[in-house]
């Protein structure tokens, strides 16, 4: 299951979609640019060559021209999909013919142009081709490091000379990347880090060897079938161990780091050398993930030792930026004070807030003081005491940037416009000059502007957001609104109403839910209210569209809220979902016999269990890719949620939809991938086994081979959306009556 917490505050699902939304100004909201060291200046790929921009006026002049792009035996340039610019700056490393592994293309090829020499040389050209990963030039420019083949490489890059640094990768034996569940869950990918003296490199092993392979089955690809096996421990299975090593280049020797704990009954989430030492901190997690510990290790002994500890009485928060969906996203620290400190996110107290912990064993501070949360980092300016960070206190489904003092004695200060009432976002240059400030609201399309970041002042006032808000603007459809459950509990919506509403009429209501810790629907942004599976538009054809955040999903609104979900997955969600909707059916517009709910994995877990558990309320559902049994799930989600089901099995059964299936009384469309590897298509003919077992009579659509989203193959976005609107109209009528 996709995680994003409330650092990003988006679904996977729809994170695609806003990566390519282009803004005002014509970049993207992250991931666009690639900012100098010295803050002020950002590059751009653009028509087969890299351009820097230089602030604040925003000159432009060819970086790297598609001449130099162009290798000495081809007569075409290099279609770079990333890069990175060495930081002497005297090297950019360029990847290329990339391949998908798992969620994002991390497999490719890399060349590296030297600036000084105008050469281009490929890295890696005895390896298979395409089979590099993460490559990184050493801080001191003479070399580049990366993986193939779950082996670590070293390449001279005056020579091309390769180094083999291990040599033991398979299948299940990983060096320096990840296994499937680690990258899933825990955002992990790149899995080494440079030494600051570019002499040794620290790495993950992760040993998958006695993790059980899941079989898929691609039927459609040849006369016979193949089998397609995956590495995949499910709830309730023993993790995959993990340890982690530091190789020295010269002799290519690993030496391991001993960390308390079984490495089997334990993850390692986080590592990074301590800035200009040879000294590692690493981050652990127990299995239940409700145990925190940050180790100091000495590489050239191997030792290591506990500097700070964290519990939760559910689980442990992962602190992850943002730009988790970027290839170049690690689990990095957040280093302060020359790398004695580090700023580290935190609920202890009720509330996600920001401390200053010290490495030095000194007293640590709480930074961001308030009933309020911490949701993403933006920056630190040290020079002047302050830190900068997004939050929106008063608005669980917006976020503005907020500054406070680093010595937390500041008050929390809103640097946003005031003007601007939504969802804001910022990509900071190095050195805080400058950021490119993006906007957006359910009424306002997104759009970006270059800003003077400490005053948040637009470079080129005439382009601003502000200044073009009334081309930005649209009329808006969503409503943002409260709902009070019987229950008490208050929960955030929107509503989108029919186009031509007439409050005298009954209408049919849709809901779209998610309900799980994984993400929130209710933010107000651009798309609210959208339905990317429903051809047409919704309002036009008299349907009423809502959502609702629940308990237990990662909004902003404190600690109690979010954890309130521990060992009730497909209970107190549930639950909440069903009691709102119960107060929206006192509405006297709203037909109480045409309501419809429908989602996508968690959000089509969800749609299964209100069907079957609220069948008086729910009369159509459409879920998609759902878990219907929470033991086919992986461990890391499930266990981090759930608990262990050796320990609290009741907990699983009682939140699993096939548990309900014989209550079902409406009309009910199921779809699947048989390739999914997430949410993998035996939980179909769970469900089907179950249904049919009752007599209970429904619609089941397989889509062969597709994974997760349910969009590979050709025409398959187009039917899915057919068949879903179809279903819609034929179950659950549109229009007033």
């Amino acid at each position: 299951m996709y995680i994003i917490n409330f650092n990003s505050r988006l679904k996977l699902l729809v994170i695609l979609a806003l990566i390519v939304l282009v803004s005002f100004q014509g970049f993207s909201q992250r991931g666009g640019i690639k900012w100098s060291n010295d803050g002020n200046s950002y590059y751009r790929i653009e028509s087969n060559s890299i351009v820097q921009y230089t602030l604040p006026n925003n000159t432009s002049k060819t970086l790297i021209s598609k001449e130099q792009l162009t290798p000495s035996n081809s007569d075409k340039p290099l279609s770079v999909s990333y890069f990175t610019i060495s930081e002497d700056e005297k090297n950019v490393l360029l990847f290329t013919n990339t391949k998908r592994v798992w969620r994002l293309n991390t497999k490719g090829d890399y060349w590296v142009l030297n600036f000084a020499t105008g050469t281009l040389q490929q890295l890696g050209k005895s390896l298979p081709a395409s089979s590099l990963m993460f490559a990184k030039i050493s801080p001191d420019g003479t070399q580049a490091a990366y993986v193939s083949e779950n082996n670590i490489y070293v390449e001279d890059l005056k020579t091309s000379k390769i180094k083999a640094l291990t040599t033991n990768g398979t299948e299940t034996l990983i060096n320096g990347t990840f296994d499937w569940v680690y990258e899933e869950e825990f955002a992990c990918r790149d899995g080494f880090r440079w030494s600051p003296d570019s002499k040794s490199i620290a790495y993950w092993q992760i040993d998958a060897s006695d993790t059980k392979k899941f079989y898929m089955i691609n039927n459609t690809d040849a006369i016979y079938s193949e089998i397609v096996p995956l590495e995949y421990p499910k709830v309730g299975e023993t993790p995959s161990a993990c340890k982690v090593g530091v190789v020295t280049i010269d002799d290519a020797k690993t030496t391991w780091i001993d960390i308390a704990g079984n490495p089997r009954q334990n993850y390692l989430v986080r590592m990074e050398f301590i800035p200009s030492t040879e000294k590692l901190l690493i981050q652990q997690l127990n299995r239940k993930q409700n145990q925190s510990k940050l180790f100091i290790a000495e590489p050239k002994l191997g030792t290591s030792k506990v500097i700070y500890e964290e519990t939760d009485a559910a689980w442990v928060d992962i602190y992850q930026a943002g730009n988790r969906y970027n290839i170049d996203f690690t689990n990095d620290f957040i280093w302060y004070n020359n790398g004695k400190n580090i700023l580290w996110a935190s609920e202890k107290d009720g509330w996600r807030h920001l401390f200053n912990v010290s490495l030095e064993g000194k007293k640590e501070t709480l930074i961001t003081k308030g009933n309020y949360d911490f949701i993403d980092l933006s920056n630190i300016d040290a020079k002047n005491g302050y830190v900068y960070f997004m939050a929106s206190p008063n608005n669980a489904t917006q976020s503005y940037l907020y500054k406070t003092k680093l010595n937390g004695k500041g008050a929390l200060e809103l640097v946003s416009p005031k003007t601007l009432q939504g969802t804001h976002d910022y990509n900071v240059s190095p050195t805080g000059a400058y950021a490119i400030h993006s906007f957006s609201n359910h009424f306002t399309k997104p759009a970006s502007e270059f800003i003077s970041y400490k005053n948040h002042k637009p470079l080129d006032v005439a382009s601003s957001i502000e200044a073009n808000l009334s081309k930005l603007q649209e009329t808006p459809k969503a409503e943002f609104f409260k709902v009070t459950t019987a229950d008490g509990v208050t929960m955030d919506g929107w509503m989108v109403k029919p186009t031509n509403f007439d409050p005298t009429k009954k209408y049919p209501v849709v809901f779209y839910v998610y309900t799980e810790p994984a993400s929130t629907t209710v933010n107000d942004s651009y798309g609210a209210g959208q339905n990317r599976n429903y051809l047409g538009s919704m309002a036009d054809d008299g349907y009423i569209y809502i959502s609702l955040d629940n308990r237990g999903t990662p909004a902003p609104k404190g600690r109690e809220w979010r954890k309130s979900i521990y060992r009730n997955i497909g209970q107190i969600n549930i639950k909440d979902q069903a009691m709102a909707a119960k107060e929206i059916l006192k509405w006297n517009f709203v037909d109480p016999e045409r309501i419809a709910v429908w989602g996508h994995s968690g959000g089509g877990a969800a749609t299964l269990n209100l069907m079957f558990q609220y069948p008086e309320i729910y009369k159509t559902g459409i879920a998609l890719a759902a878990i219907t049994n929470q033991l086919t799930y992986d461990n890391i989600y499930q266990e981090r949620y759930m608990g262990l089901p050796q320990e609290n099995l009741e907990d699983f059964v009682k939140g699993s939809p096939v548990t309900y299936a014989k209550n079902l009384k409406g009309n009910l469309l199921y779809i699947h991938g048989t390739g999914d590897d997430n949410v993998h298509y035996q939980n179909a003919e769970i469900l089907v086994n179950e249904l049919v077992k009752y007599n209970k009579q429904f619609q089941f659509m397989p889509y062969p081979n597709r994974t997760h989203g349910i969009r590979e193959g050709e025409g398959t976005t187009t039917h899915l959306r057919t068949l879903f609107t179809n279903y819609l109209k034929a179950y659950c009528p549109p229009g007033g009556r």
